[in-house]
């Protein structure tokens, strides 16, 4: 399993982001292979972000290959560019 970490400033309002998380969540349910997606605020820095959990770095490829990836930008009126992060999953604590 692959853990993917972005996080990003927004130039929207804190209630516009929760909505729109909301809105956009059906989407992310039918994606091949993303186990989890969890939307995130980091409350030091005022970022927002997502963290997805990925079965496979080859279903990371192909999420990021299509066009629902692109969209983060433009959805979140990010301002500069998105931090990212990947880790590798060593160990899973519960497996339910």
């Amino acid at each position: 399993m692959i853990i993917q970490i972005i996080r990003y400033r927004s130039g929207l309002e804190h209630r516009e982001v929760e909505r729109r998380f909301a809105e956009r969540s059906d989407r992310y349910r039918n994606v091949p292979g993303l186990v989890q997606k969890y939307y995130v605020k980091f409350a030091a820095t005022g970022e927002y972000g997502g963290i997805y959990v990925w079965e496979s770095p080859q279903a990371l490829e192909a999420w990021q290959a299509g066009n629902l990836s692109g969209t983060l930008a433009r959805t979140y009126e990010i301002e500069g560019e998105p931090g990212r992060e990947l880790a590798e999953v060593m160990l899973v604590l519960r497996s339910d």
